[in-house]
């Protein structure tokens, strides 16, 4: 086709790949079940006490592919694929792996070479996501654990922060592909106690209150393409009710998605 002025249309709003990560417990399942017509791929035990629709418990690669594929072939009414979670999800690729290359771990393929194997599933994984999210208009919402490890910037010494509980690899391309990253954790005051001694110590004191922080900052990975304020209170409510701004500035949160 030869490309001229004509062939210009303008870019549909899609709905954002979302992942979130942050502590167990925090309610990161909850926002999932709160969002539009949810159904749950899970890939661990974490739904109980939750009253939602999902596929029974995932414990091989393929069952998870499966679901994607159901979702994508079948008709339904969902409008949200919750996949709980990605940290669980990476270990049923590393057996995958290993069982293709009928070796007992990842760990045992040669040279290291079993991660970068990994990544071919993670691909299409991250494809068929993509595909629900592009041409079924399936909200898709990644849930991860979060893990403290060392970050090394090229522009200042090394330090630690939160991150996904994902292999390096892994995260960079969940880092690419996502179009939002929020991190959720509990609003946290330092306290400096006197101990005695001339001796003071830090001490942390939550307030209850859930955070969702969508930009990144030192502490945390965190990302949006949107232009999201930089941390929301952690609900469904307060999320969608930013997002629909972005998408339609007369929006409210008395419309979902369709």
């Amino acid at each position: 086709m030869a490309i001229s002025l004509a062939t210009i249309s303008r870019s549909k709003f899609k709905p954002p790949i979302t992942v979130l990560h942050g502590p167990p417990g925090i309610g990161k399942s909850t926002i999932g079940a709160k969002a539009p017509s949810p159904v749950f791929i899970p890939t661990e035990d974490g739904l109980v006490g939750m009253s939602v629709d999902a596929f029974p418990l995932c414990t091989k690669w393929q069952q998870v592919m499966d679901c994607v594929i159901a979702l994508y072939q079948e008709e339904h009414s969902y409008h949200t694929v919750v996949v709980d979670s990605l940290s669980a999800l990476e270990l049923l690729i590393w057996r995958q792996v290993a069982n293709d290359h009928q070796k007992t771990s990842i760990d045992d393929i040669p040279y290291g070479r079993g991660h970068g194997y990994a990544m071919e599933y993670w691909q299409q994984f991250m494809n068929g996501i993509a595909a629900l999210r592009d041409q079924k208009e399936i909200l898709p919402i990644l849930i991860a654990h979060s893990e403290v490890a060392r970050f090394d910037a090229p522009d200042v010494d090394s330090y630690e922060r939160y991150g996904l509980s994902l292999h390096k690899r892994a995260a960079g391309l969940m880092y690419e592909r996502a179009d939002i990253i929020g991190f959720a954790t509990w609003k946290t005051h330092v306290l400096k106690e006197d101990v005695g001694f001339q001796k003071k110590v830090n001490r942390g004191i939550g307030t209850g209150e859930r955070l969702l922080h969508l930009v990144e900052r030192p502490a945390y990975l965190a990302k949006n393409r949107y232009g999201l304020p930089p941390t929301l209170p952690l609900s469904w409510e307060e999320f969608y009710a930013s997002l629909a701004k972005i998408q339609n500035p007369a929006a409210t949160t008395s419309t979902q998605p369709a």
